[in-house]
């Protein structure tokens, strides 16, 4: 059965996102000029679907634009829904632990999630985030406190942690 999804694009000062709502829930999020891989890994997530282009359907860009605007906790309370290994789910639901305005090194967010010796795993599950910005793997950096691996350009993951004020 081929699934209906509603996807919406909105341009703003850190590019043009795209966003994908599986029944009024948020499932995708990432910027557009990486838009094969996002439609690749919505595939994974959704091997049949249809997208159906609407503006604004659920209300979603007031959230980006408070969050834009300095509110960097405008998306703490957005439901989401996430497909993904047992080990994926379990890294993306702790990047929502993370607080606005702070970092975490992937090895201690691999000890928070207790699993020590994953930091690389953690990485790569990282990388597959479906959702930026909402699930905030910005929020990742290296033990060092240097800034690595986005899979949305490192200049970006600079800007929003500067925005949050985390830098």
């Amino acid at each position: 059965m081929t699934k209906q999804l509603v996807i919406d694009y909105y341009d703003c000062k850190i590019g043009t996102i795209i966003m994908v709502f599986d029944d009024g829930i948020l499932c995708a999020l990432d910027f557009s000029e990486y838009e094969q891989r996002f439609l690749y890994l919505l595939a994974k997530s959704y091997p049949k679907y249809h997208l159906t282009q609407k503006h604004d359907p659920f209300g979603f860009r007031d959230l980006l634009r408070r969050y834009l605007s300095g509110n960097i906790s405008a998306f703490d309370n957005v439901n989401v829904t996430l497909r993904g290994t047992e080990f994926q789910q379990q890294v993306w639901s702790a990047l929502r632990n993370i607080p606005a305005g702070h970092t975490i090194s992937y090895g201690n967010l691999a000890r928070k999630i207790g699993r020590p010796n994953a930091a690389r795993a953690l990485g790569h599950a990282n990388s597959l985030n479906p959702i930026a910005l909402v699930l905030p793997c910005h929020r990742v950096i290296g033990k060092n406190g240097s800034l690595t691996g986005y899979a949305g350009g490192l200049d970006r993951k600079e800007w929003l942690l500067k925005h949050e004020e985390a830098l």
